[in-house]
């Protein structure tokens, strides 16, 4: 299943549902990131504040002065590669 990004009412916050169960709910900001390698690999992307999960989706709140251009596709990449279909 591609992962394909959903808008939010937040025009921070895109929803990227991954088609299998991640857990949770868990949320994640750069402090707290470390034990989770999914998050982790996600705050490398400049521009992320916090990352939430939970059922079978990924939401990735970006800085409001980050644009989601840069990270929407490696977000996705990211995702692809740790929740396979």
């Amino acid at each position: 299943m591609p992962i394909v990004p959903q808008y939010t009412p937040n025009p921070n916050a895109l929803k990227f549902g991954v088609g299998v169960e991640v857990g949770g709910p868990r949320s994640y900001v750069p402090a707290n990131a470390g034990d989770d390698p999914v998050a982790r690999e996600l705050f490398g992307i400049e521009g992320i504040m916090s990352v939430f999960m939970t059922a079978d989706f990924v939401t990735i709140t970006k800085h409001p002065d980050a644009d989601w251009s840069g990270i929407t596709p490696a977000v996705a990449t990211i995702l692809e590669r740790h929740f396979p279909d």
